[in-house]
């Protein structure tokens, strides 16, 4: 075809069929672009949106706390848990929030069976992902009672609460089912750790992070 289309200087007729194949093919980036777009807008609004009600406002030692944000934790296509996270002034950003003194909360609801331990142990790979070697060694006694705890029971089931409240010169108390397990661990440097699974570098998801933060 091509070497006709030189010797008559004329281009070749295309098919029909070849005409509707093209025609397809010139479409198909545009409609996979569109469809990403709306996945993404989706995705958006997915995770600043939970099923589960927070309240705007939470106490904690006395303080009354804001819910600076919340969304839903994914795991692929299936929901693992709703979170709140409640401070004394709202934040945009986790160099604000590490900064920002005072009481914080975190709030979770269980949106399906989860294995207590899988959810300790996916907590401390957060930590240790968005932390420094020294960091990690310091906090090593605070790290390993966390695992403890949640390893204390086989599962949380759906509609179980779970969190972490924080208070200056204390240190973090871990709550199942509005229970305190056991003493505060840690720090404010540990607590700040415990912020960045969601909030770091390296969040455990970005537009989780991005709900939790107001943005």
């Amino acid at each position: 075809m091509r070497r006709r289309f030189l010797e008559s200087g004329t281009a070749p007729r295309l098919t029909v069929r070849r005409r509707m194949h093209l025609t397809r093919f010139n479409r198909a980036p545009r409609a996979v672009g569109a469809a990403v777009l709306l996945l993404a807008l989706a995705a958006t609004s997915i995770a600043a949106t939970t099923s589960t009600r927070f309240e705007t406002t939470a106490k904690l030692e006395g303080t009354t706390l804001t819910l600076n944000g919340a969304g839903t934790r994914y795991k692929a296509v299936f929901k693992v848990y709703d979170m709140a996270m409640y401070t004394p002034r709202k934040v945009s950003t986790a160099q604000e929030l590490v900064a920002l003194p005072g009481p914080k909360r975190l709030d979770f609801t269980a949106l399906r069976d989860l294995n207590s331990t899988d959810i300790g142990l996916a907590f401390v790979q957060g930590m240790r992902a968005n932390a420094s070697r020294e960091q990690t060694t310091r906090h090593l006694t605070a790290t390993s009672r966390l695992i403890e705890i949640f390893s204390s029971r086989p599962k949380l089931l759906a509609g179980h609460t779970f969190g972490m409240q924080f208070v200056p010169g204390k240190g973090t108390t871990f709550v199942i089912q509005g229970e305190p397990q056991g003493a505060p661990v840690g720090d404010a440097e540990f607590f700040s750790m415990v912020l960045n699974i969601w909030v770091g570098p390296s969040p455990a998801e970005p537009l989780l992070k991005d709900a939790l933060l107001g943005q």
